[in-house]
């Protein structure tokens, strides 16, 4: 029997370097989860119709169960986790709590990250835009009004904290 040839797989996750010998044929969900504990990506259907694996990858949503490992090679990776944390949350986070729009939980993890590549393209989506955007997302708890909710909710406190910034440091460089 022939033995597979490995590789090492260098991935920046959520900004941390980590390094994986993996074989030509793992997905980037499978390194993920077992080789490198990311169990915030959730596997569903493995043929990237529910989405729940959802990762940015170099900033952009993808779904993890379809994408090689070795395509991430010397990448950026960001899961839920490194969209936030327990103390101080991305207002995504904060609007799925707050409008009811996590249930269950399993889809809610690509869910927000997908959202999170959405307004990191686009700050001001319409209703449509982020329809669009989740149209590759499936929840079977919430339906989808309370998400969508979520998301302008949270594409507005997102707005209004670079405006924020913006103007702090408009006044810090006025001062000098």
């Amino acid at each position: 029997m022939k033995k597979i040839k490995t590789y090492i797989l260098k991935l920046n996750v959520n900004g941390e370097w980590k390094k994986a010998e993996v074989n030509p044929q793992e997905t980037l969900l499978h390194v993920l989860r077992e080789k490198l504990g990311h169990t915030e990506v959730k596997e569903g259907c493995g043929k990237g119709d529910c989405g729940a694996c959802a990762v940015l990858l170099n900033g952009k949503p993808i779904n993890a169960c379809l994408t090689l490992a070795l395509q991430a090679d010397g990448q950026s990776v960001v899961t839920l986790k490194g969209i936030g944390t327990p103390d101080h949350p991305h207002p995504l986070q904060e609007s799925f709590v707050k409008k009811g729009a996590i249930q269950c939980g399993f889809c809610s993890a690509g869910m927000i990250v997908t959202a999170k590549g959405l307004l990191d393209e686009n700050p001001k989506p319409s209703r449509e835009e982020i329809k669009k955007a989740i149209s590759g997302n499936l929840c079977r708890c919430t339906g989808y009004k309370k998400i969508v909710e979520a998301i302008e909710e949270a594409a507005q406190k997102v707005r209004h904290m670079k405006s924020e910034a913006r103007n702090s440091k408009s006044e810090t460089n006025s001062k000098f």
